[in-house]
C-alpha cells in the first residue's frame, strides 16, 4: 500500500501513521515528491486494511501497489528519481558521463585517464579496486592500493569515484573510498551484498544481471531500498544470448521499459554491452536517444596494454570525439552534457 498525504501535512502527522505501520509489524518508507509526501509500506505478506488509518489526518488517499517491487515502482513515486552532488547529479536533465578504466592498474594510469576525461567532460571516474574474474589466474585488482589511487584522482581532478564492491567483506572499505558503490552484474542476486547496500550511505549503481529480467533488476533493487538507501541507479550492461560475435547483446529496449515502470535514474555500459571498441560509440549514442540518462565508458591510455577488457576499452581520442558527439544528442533530446 501507499498513502499519499496532502500537500500540507505536517511532520507530526506522519509520524503518527508510521508509528502505526510499525505497530503493525510492516516497515515504512516515507518518500519525498515534488507536490506531497508519500508513504510506501514493506513487509505485509498481503493487502493491508484501509481501515487501519481511517481516523488519521493529513492522509490524502490510500493505493493499493500492484507491482512486486513497491519501492522501485512509479505506483510509489511518480516523479524520477535524482541523486545530487555537489555539482553533478544522475536522472534529471543532465547525462551523467562516467568514464575510465576497467581495473585501476597503476598510479599513472588512473592519474592520466582521470585527467584526460575530465578535460573531455566527464564528472564521474570509473575504476576497479577489486575485479571479480572468470578466471582465478586473471588480474584481481590493486585491492585498497587501488582505493588509494581512485581518491588521489579526486583530489586531484575533482571527478566522482564509481567503484564496485565484490563482496560483503569489501563493501566497508569501498564505501570509504567511493562517492557511488558499484554492484556488479555477477552480484545482481548477492542478497546478503544488497541487504549490506541497502544501509550504506553512498550511493549504489546497480548493474543488470547478465541473465535477469528487468523484473530480476527491479526485485533487486528492492533489497537495497528495503533496507533505506533509495539512492539506486540501474544499469544494463548486456545480458547474454545465443550471439556468439558480441561480448553481450545490450538491451536499449530494457531503457525504455524501466523508464516506464521505476522512477529511478537508469544507465547504460555499451563497453560490456557489446565488448567491442569500435562498437561502443553508436552505441552511447543510441543509449541517449533511448533516454538514458547517463552512459559507463570503458576509457584507457592504451587498451591494447589493458590488464582487463582492453578490447572494449576506447583510447582518449576516441573518447573526446564520442564526447563531442554526445552533447549534440543530448541537445536534441531537451537534455544536457555540462
Amino acid at each position: 500500500m501507499l498513502i499519499s498525504m496532502k500537500p500540507n501535512a505536517t511532520t507530526e502527522e506522519i509520524e503518527k501513521i508510521c508509528e502505526k505501520i510499525r505497530e503493525l509489524g510492516f516497515t515504512p518508507h516515507v518518500i519525498p515528491g515534488a507536490q506531497r509526501v508519500a508513504i510506501g509500506i514493506t513487509g505485509n505478506p498481503g493487502p493491508i486494511d484501509p481501515q487501519h488509518f481511517a481516523h488519521f489526518t493529513g492522509i490524502a488517499e490510500m493505493i493499493p501497489v500492484s507491482k512486486p517491487y513497491k519501492l522501485v515502482s512509479r505506483e510509489v513515486k511518480p516523479e524520477d528519481t535524482v541523486i545530487h552532488f555537489e555539482n553533478a547529479s544522475i536522472g534529471g536533465e543532465e547525462i551523467a558521463i562516467i568514464a575510465g578504466p576497467c581495473a585501476v592498474e597503476s598510479r599513472e594510469q588512473i592519474l592520466e585517464t582521470a585527467c584526460a576525461v575530465k578535460e573531455a567532460g566527464a564528472k564521474f571516474l570509473r575504476g576497479g579496486a577489486f575485479k571479480p574474474r572468470t578466471s582465478p589466474y586473471s588480474f584481481q585488482g590493486l585491492k585498497e592500493e587501488g582505493l588509494k589511487l581512485l581518491a588521489e584522482a579526486r583530489e586531484k581532478t575533482g571527478l566522482y569515484i564509481v567503484t564496485e564492491a565484490k563482496d560483503v567483506q569489501t563493501l566497508p572499505m569501498v564505501e570509504e573510498y567511493a562517492d557511488i558503490i558499484q554492484i556488479g552484474a555477477r552480484n545482481m542476486q548477492n542478497f546478503s551484498l544488497l541487504e549490506a547496500a541497502g544501509k550504506a550511505s553512498k550511493p549504489v549503481l546497480l548493474k543488470r544481471g547478465m541473465w535477469a529480467t528487468i523484473t530480476e533488476l527491479f526485485m533487486a533493487a528492492e533489497y537495497i531500498l528495503s533496507q533505506g538507501n533509495y539512492k539506486v541507479i540501474l544499469c544494463e550492461r548486456g545480458i547474454r544470448t545465443f550471439e556468439t560475435l558480441t561480448r553481450n547483446t545490450l538491451d536499449l529496449g530494457a531503457v525504455t521499459v524501466i523508464k516506464q515502470l521505476s522512477h529511478l535514474p537508469v544507465i547504460v555500459d555499451p563497453s560490456h554491452g557489446i565488448g567491442i571498441a569500435a562498437s561502443v560509440p553508436p552505441l552511447a549514442k543510441a543509449a541517449i536517444s533511448a533516454g538514458a540518462d547517463g552512459v559507463m565508458i570503458e576509457v584507457h591510455p592504451q587498451p591494447s596494454k589493458a590488464l582487463s577488457d582492453g578490447p572494449q576499452s576506447i583510447g582518449f581520442q576516441s573518447f573526446f570525439t564520442l564526447m563531442k558527439e554526445l552533447k549534440k544528442i543530448a541537445r536534441v533530446v531537451n537534455r544536457k552534457i555540462t
